[in-house]
């Protein structure tokens, strides 16, 4: 069996060790123990957690309560190599215990492999850079910085699609379109504008000398996994080459290797951008991000003193970056996430009560035939599975790279019974 598909554990002592030290730190309890410390303690953006999670192997989480979920989420896309993978593990140790953080007043040689590892990667022209970041949102915050460089006093407006998350900083936010994100915030960064989801004509139309840049994902993850046609990446790239603007591909959720290329770009010919976002899946649970620039001259939009970072590119963080590429390159997990995710997406397509399935390799959105994805997910978790609602009736599959084809077999096993429940508690008097 390959390393993709092997369920792993943390190196022989570690886990015990560093499990024993940070129960004396935190104390121990109950979920619903944790659930009230939680809420007395942390700001409540994100409402009350789900659960409490405290370990993981591979595909697979335990809660505080000692129930096992199979993780189809993958932490929003981020551990694509599931959890406690021995080789990440033991590079992020190794290099913690070597030397952690430096500033960017030095460089390190993780920092330096890493870049030129993404350069590699995204088969970017020679003159390429690579900025790193702590997030997306970051990343697309660099990327908001590198379109104003490419502004003149004529060539001023962004664009963006209808359907965007871009992030919740406020350049991103300025980038995102959905309202309930925007509008306690407002007034945000003028010059942006939404244009329609995949409408060439729309696009056509919105583009023209006055425009600095397109910022677009290859795939819209928070609307419900929506991938933009090849038709229209292509002309993108043709409006915004036509044109003067930069093309700036927002891959955060969909690189590094989730579609089963390691950009869902590289699913187009001929579509190269001048930039690109990176996070997520690219420190294999540790926080990093980047923005790519392509080739020499956009490369050189931003100079020295421009932009910063305290702990964008530390060394812990690109080494754990290099460890990630590294698996994923060496163990099959592109071809198994286009393997085992065309496998969930025709089995997905054939369940009664979906009506629509959608996405590239292990990123998939699937419409229900009812607004009752919400319960579909509480459904699920009591079921041992962990997914996600993007919208009234959509759920998104994000899981690790290393799913196999009998867990994603165990998942559609017990989805009849799963949407079953939802619709009955969804039914159900209020």
């Amino acid at each position: 069996m390959s390393e993709a598909h092997t369920e792993q554990q943390a190196p022989e002592g570690a886990a015990s060790a560093d499990s024993g030290m940070l129960d004396e730190l935190t104390g121990s309890g109950s979920g619903a123990d944790w659930l009230a410390r939680y809420t007395g303690s942390l700001l409540g953006v994100f409402g009350i957690p789900q659960r409490v999670l405290v370990r993981g192997s591979g595909c697979y989480v335990w809660d505080a309560d000692g129930q096992q979920y199979l993780d189809l989420l993958g932490g929003i896309a981020v551990n694509v190599l599931g959890h406690a993978h021995p080789f990440v593990t033991s590079a992020v140790a190794g290099q913690l215990a070597t030397l952690g953080h430096i500033s960017n007043f030095f460089t390190s040689p993780t920092q330096v492999a890493l870049a030129e590892k993404l350069i590699e990667l995204a088969q970017a022209p020679s003159g390429s850079r690579v900025f790193f970041t702590n997030s997306g949102t970051e990343a697309l915050e660099a990327a908001v910085k590198l379109a104003r460089r490419n502004s003149t006093p004529e060539r001023h407006r962004i664009l963006a699609l209808d359907g965007a998350f871009h992030g919740r900083t406020m350049g991103a936010l300025a980038l995102t379109s959905k309202e309930a994100y925007r509008k306690p915030f407002e007034p945000l960064p003028a010059g942006v504008e939404h244009v329609a989801f995949d409408d060439v004509d729309a696009l056509t139309a919105a583009m023209d000398e006055t425009v600095a840049a397109l910022v677009i994902e290859p795939i819209q993850g928070e609307a419900g996994v929506r991938p933009l046609s090849p038709e229209y990446l292509r002309a993108a790239r043709e409006l915004t080459r036509r044109y003067g603007a930069l093309l700036i591909l927002d891959e955060v959720q969909s690189g590094i290797a989730r579609t089963g290329r390691w950009f869902a770009h590289q699913w187009v010919d001929g579509v190269v951008p001048d930039a690109m976002t990176l996070a997520k899946g690219l420190g294999g649970g540790v926080p990093v991000g980047a923005l790519v620039t392509f080739g020499e001259e956009v490369s050189a939009l931003i100079s020295a003193g421009q932009h910063g970072t305290t702990f964008g590119g530390n060394p812990l963080a690109t080494a754990a970056g290099l460890a990630t590429l590294h698996v994923l390159e060496t163990s099959g997990a592109l071809q198994n996430a286009i393997d085992v995710g065309g496998y969930l997406r025709e089995q997905l397509a054939a369940l009664d009560g979906v009506v629509a399935v959608r996405g590239a390799g292990l990123l998939i959105g699937v419409d229900l035939d009812g607004d009752h994805a919400a319960a579909a997910v509480q459904a699920a978790l009591t079921a041992g599975f962990i997914i996600n609602a993007t919208g009234p009736a959509t759920i998104r599959l994000a899981p690790p790279l290393i799913l196999t084809h009998e867990q994603a077999a165990s998942f559609l096993d017990a989805l009849p019974d799963i949407l079953a429940a939802a619709r009955t508690q969804q039914e159900a008097p209020a």
